[in-house]
């Protein structure tokens, strides 16, 4: 646990000793862990609905595959299915960045940049 964490719990610990945290609403009721305040309010219901039949957001599969893959190239030796495996990570990996909004789709640039060039021409 960090110091951060530590000094944290400490202070939670002295506000419930205190009985600040006593009439909350909600209190004595469980958590609802249904809704990630992280993921945008447009698209929780689809969230939830892939959720309640059994798939994962778009994410979560790629992270998912990602681990996947991480444990098969620990058993592999070299050869062309280490190699093709390796590529296959390597995709996700733009994938998942790419959803983060923190890479980019190579193939989409690819793809616009000579449109792109026409258009300008």
């Amino acid at each position: 646990m960090t110091l951060f964490e530590r000094i944290a719990e400490q202070k939670i610990r002295e506000a419930v000793e205190r009985g600040e945290l006593d009439n909350l609403p909600g209190a004595g009721r469980p958590l609802d862990l249904g809704e990630d305040p992280l993921v945008p309010e447009e698209v929780r219901l689809a969230y939830r609905l892939l959720k309640n039949a059994g798939f994962l957001p778009p994410a979560l599969e790629t992270r998912r595959e990602i681990r996947e893959l991480q444990r098969v190239l620990e058993r592999l030796g070299e050869g062309t299915e280490r190699s093709r495996a390796l590529r296959k990570l390597q995709a996700l990996d733009l994938a998942l960045a790419e959803a983060r909004g923190r890479g980019v789709d190579l193939r989409r640039e690819r793809r616009y940049h000579p449109k792109l060039i026409d258009k300008l021409s």
